[in-house]
């Protein structure tokens, strides 16, 4: 009976850090210097609690970050299987650019934790997410074949320096126009 008590309490707990983790991010999205107490009660629960899932602003960020990684990463294969690979890959290449807006504002702690070795974490499966998405469509003769997925994640950096200000959604879209238009030049076609 004690266990079936633990279950539930297991539960709750988890759906309070998701609640947090989600609130977090729209906080972070619209301010990076978003309160914890604001979030905490956004997430409608006590501060305490805040804590006990997440004992600094640092724990929390980059709890937010690697949630956002996880789910970037995981997109790529159910992109490329509801849509054509071309699709896939901008669709993907909005999502990382509404992730942007998050670090943006946050860049300070999560470049302190990369250092800390945060980005060998995170690095390795957005390359994978990446090589996927080119590869498909270098198959499929939507880009030119070669591409370095490294190359193209150095260069997607600029997501992270647009000004999150009024304007930015559509920089950022005539941006990634940019980087569709160079992967697709000198490509194939469709295989015949």
């Amino acid at each position: 009976m004690i266990q079936g008590e633990r279950g539930p309490l297991r539960a709750h707990a988890r759906q309070n850090r998701d609640r947090i983790l989600e609130v977090a991010r729209e906080a972070f999205a619209a301010s990076g210097d978003a309160s914890l107490n604001s979030i905490a009660k956004k997430a409608g629960v006590g501060a305490g609690t805040l804590y006990r899932h997440f004992p600094t602003r640092e724990a929390l960020v980059l709890a937010v970050y690697q949630h956002d990684v996880h789910l970037l990463v995981g997109a790529a294969p159910a992109l490329l299987e509801e849509h054509p690979p071309l699709t896939a890959l901008r669709l993907w290449l909005d999502r990382l650019a509404h992730y942007g807006k998050i670090k943006h504002g946050l860049a300070d702690v999560l470049h302190a934790a990369t250092s800390d070795g945060l980005a060998g974490e995170t690095y390795g499966p957005v390359i994978g997410a990446i090589t996927l998405l080119l590869r498909a469509c270098e198959e499929d003769g939507g880009i030119r074949p070669g591409c370095d997925p490294d190359d193209i994640l150095l260069l997607l950096g600029f997501l992270w320096r647009i000004d999150p200000g009024a304007g930015s959604e559509e920089r950022t879209r005539r941006m990634l126009d940019l980087v569709m238009d160079g992967l697709r030049a000198g490509a194939p076609g469709p295989p015949r």
